[in-house]
């Protein structure tokens, strides 16, 4: 197991390695991911007005989130596959930023590395 500073997805001859969780508990684990997206202010108002010509883009983006946080395992090499007991994404309007706020939180319960 790694300690300290060591890069626990490198072997000894700095190959990488799938880590090996066979041996750990089941924890509860959670994940924070945040960001922000700028738009013309014209494109804030027509998504918050609700006039978005191909429907509800904020919906659409949420769900978006939540199909790409269950596939994780595809995206990051390495990455074990995990049980995902909930995932939340939130918007949060932003007019001085001509944007939005995101933010995505995800929990587990597994044996993760």
């Amino acid at each position: 197991m790694s300690q300290g500073n060591d890069l626990s997805h490198l072997n000894a001859a700095g190959d990488a390695q799938m880590v090996d969780v066979s041996n750990k508990a089941v924890s509860k684990r959670s994940a924070i991911a945040q960001g922000a997206i700028r738009m013309s202010p014209s494109t804030l108002e027509t998504i918050e007005a609700g006039n978005a010509p191909k429907g509800d883009v904020i919906a659409t983006a949420r769900l978006a989130g939540i199909m790409a946080a269950k596939q994780t395992q595809q995206l990051i090499p390495l990455c074990h596959s995990l049980p995902l007991q909930n995932v939340q994404v939130t918007f949060t309007p932003e007019e001085t930023l001509a944007g939005y706020y995101i933010q995505a939180e995800v929990i587990t319960k597994a044996q993760t590395g």
